[in-house]
């Protein structure tokens, strides 16, 4: 009898040793990955591919699987047309600010509610946590309204980079992940840092900052793609053609560019961000399992 390996799968070793359960398990893993693969990629490679399309062959039913007449020109001119390299350095800068912002804030707020506990955190942390509840489209007027006229200061914020940095600050998942990472960080380390003499800020920057590292690379892929690829907000204060964001900006100048012309835009939009996923793909999964283990 063969030596049992401890570990349980859904089909059983004997029956994947049988031929037609190989047979079965095989189809069907190939079948669900294929599927699964077209339905990911699939407008990623109408996007590519008609950006290499004439305006008659992109707008033409059936569409083409491939172009028959590629045209690299395409991107050329939408870089030159829509200005992306303005647009892309405005969403460059408005996401490194977002990300600075989250990092010091965002970071500040779940040390002290997991480190410091102050008095009622819970009740705190509970209430942020029910702010996730809420739709995203409810909160626009309030916030919009918050925006024109900033309460108590009475400034206007439109066109103005903290209208957009300001509301991503206050963004309960993300001190929510970094509060159960805190968490996960024993007592004792904590213990020893007051022992010698350390202050509480001294210590999230000495101790806890450097052994946060993959939740802060996690935190910091949200707070970047949150910006990148937002539209609506970004498009309601930010109205002035020189501050906008190259998904508001490319929005704006696709009425009176041809459609082979915008779709390249769109690819070169995405570039970025795919580049950053690919880079810190490993961070997202070590930093979200990072601290559902204590010990």
């Amino acid at each position: 009898m063969a030596a049992d390996s401890g570990t349980r799968t859904l089909i059983s070793s004997a029956q994947m040793r049988r031929g037609r359960g190989r047979y079965i398990y095989w189809t069907l893993l190939t079948v669900v990955v294929v599927v699964f693969t077209l339905v990911f990629l699939g407008p990623l490679y109408w996007m590519v591919t008609g950006a290499l399309k004439s305006g008659q062959e992109i707008a033409q039913t059936p569409p083409t699987l491939w172009p028959e007449d590629p045209r690299l020109t395409n991107y050329t001119d939408a870089w030159q047309q829509l200005d992306l390299a303005k647009l892309l350095f405005n969403t460059f800068y408005y996401a490194f600010g977002a990300l600075v912002f989250q990092l010091v804030l965002d970071t500040a707020a779940a040390y002290a509610l997991s480190k410091l506990r102050p008095a009622f955190g819970n009740v705190i942390l509970g209430l942020m946590l029910a702010t996730l509840m809420i739709p995203a489209m409810v909160l626009i007027i309030p916030q919009y309204v918050t925006v024109i006229d900033l309460p108590i200061l009475h400034v206007n914020l439109l066109d103005s980079p903290l209208a957009l940095w300001l509301p991503a600050v206050a963004n309960a998942f993300n001190i929510f992940l970094l509060k159960r990472f805190f968490d996960s960080i024993p007592e004792e380390i904590m213990s020893a840092a007051v022992m010698d003499g350390a202050t509480p800020l001294r210590t999230l920057w000495s101790i806890i900052l450097p052994m946060s590292r993959p939740i802060l690379g996690v935190v910091s892929i949200f707070a970047v793609t949150a910006v990148w690829k937002d539209f609506l907000w970004p498009k309601l204060v930010m109205p002035s053609p020189e501050t906008r964001t190259v998904s508001v900006g490319i929005y704006a100048f696709s009425g009176g560019t041809p459609m082979n012309v915008v779709v390249a835009a769109a690819v070169i939009a995405a570039i970025p961000t795919i580049v950053f996923f690919l880079i810190f793909q490993r961070s997202i999964m070590s930093g979200l399992t990072a601290g559902s283990l204590k010990g």
